[in-house]
């Protein structure tokens, strides 16, 4: 079997060196051609000695450091798993390339999702979605005809603040906020699913993705986060996938796609139980699911309120949220400022055609009222 050739962008941050560690397991099925990080170049050149990659690249390089990475390399499967925009152009030009995308960038879906399923529908490139509740569906649907789909059903663990008050939500600190339960995440997507906004931005993506209305995406608030995704068809029949939460499963999937992985020697696991998402040890296992509070969680609302708008909203909507996430997690704001910093960008920029030089007009025009709007607030609400 000849290896498969990887090239990451955004080998630094949480998914990033998650991936490795899956593909260190199996240096049988990988190789590593090609590494993007941000301005941890220390860590970069360990990983780039460890898996003997030669080409890599900083932001210092620019965008034709991330370019070379994503083409340049040749791989067979590309893992976009950077923040924000910045890795947009190399990630078009991947697909156009034929190149499969692993995609562990909700921005990427969320602003120029049309543009780029059109683009590997033109290509022949496989979108291979990462997140865990984007792959279990993606995993529910692999033989299934897409007509028959009635519904897509996510699954959210409901964050830190699932029995929280909004008032004692809108007092809460940067510590609390990154107390997630049960996935080990870095700290804008942690801060997201503190929000929910990771839920808004996944029925986002999950229409984008899979070519069904916003009003056929649903999620439900399963505190376990063991059942990452249902499919409901049109005979009444439910398919749903279940696993530990452990982002490498997914990565895993996407990277090994159509493979799977064997997580261990004989790819059976020790009990049953833990087959069906349990610890090691795991007695008993129950399943909660309960329905969204929107009311406590108003991100929610936005996300579906941008997915309903459509054209560059949903671009207005993500850039309006990193840059309220970061005001947070610097101190200039308090938690419960972050929904109203996102709302209020919306109500001010105007939607425009979902071209790339639109996206990019209407990401510019979203971070620059957001941080307006942060540098209004006085004083975090917190304090």
């Amino acid at each position: 079997m000849s290896r498969k050739r990887v090239a990451i962008l955004g080998s630094t941050g949480s998914i990033g060196t998650q991936a490795l560690d899956v593909i260190a397991r199996h240096p049988d099925r990988f190789e590593v051609v090609g590494l993007a990080a941000g301005r941890n170049a220390a860590l970069l050149s360990e990983q780039a000695e460890r898996f003997a990659c030669s080409l890599t690249t900083t932001v210092a390089d620019g965008p034709g450091g991330l370019m070379r990475v994503a083409v340049e390399s040749e791989p067979d499967v590309l893992l976009a798993a950077t923040d924000g925009a910045v890795a947009f152009d190399a990630v078009f030009a991947a697909v156009d390339c034929g190149i499969s995308i692993a995609v562990a960038n909700k921005e990427l879906i969320v602003a120029a999702g049309e543009l780029l399923v059109a683009a590997a529908g033109r290509s022949g490139a496989h979108l291979l979605p990462v997140d865990s509740e984007h792959s279990a569906i993606f995993q529910c649907l692999v033989g299934e005809d897409r007509s028959t789909v009635a519904e897509i059903v996510l699954t959210a663990s409901g964050g830190p603040f699932w029995r929280t008050t909004r008032e004692a939500m809108a007092r809460a600190d940067l510590a609390e906020a990154l107390a997630h339960p049960t996935w080990r995440m870095g700290t804008k997507n942690t801060i997201d699913s503190a929000t929910m906004m990771n839920k808004g931005l996944e029925v986002i993506e999950a229409s984008r993705l899979f070519g069904v209305p916003g009003e056929r995406v649903r999620f439900v608030v399963h505190p376990q986060s063991i059942a990452h995704g249902f499919v409901v068809f049109t005979d009444g029949s439910v398919k749903g996938q279940l696993a530990a939460p452990d982002m490498r499963l997914p990565i895993g999937y996407a990277l090994a796609y159509p493979d799977r992985l064997p997580t261990q020697p004989g790819g059976r696991p020790e009990t049953d139980l833990i087959a069906l998402g349990g610890k090691p040890g795991t007695g008993c296992l129950r399943y909660e699911f309960e329905a969204p509070d929107p009311d406590r969680f108003p991100c929610v609302r936005l996300a579906y309120r941008a997915l309903a708008g459509g054209g560059t909203m949903p671009a207005v909507l993500s850039a309006a949220n990193e840059v309220a996430v970061a005001a947070f997690v610097e101190g200039k704001i308090g938690f419960g400022d972050i929904a109203g910093i996102i709302e209020s960008a919306m109500d001010r920029v105007e939607c425009g055609e979902p071209t790339l030089d639109g996206i990019r007009a209407a990401d510019r025009r979203a971070r620059e009222t957001a941080k307006a709007l942060v540098d209004n607030i006085e004083r975090p609400s917190c304090r």
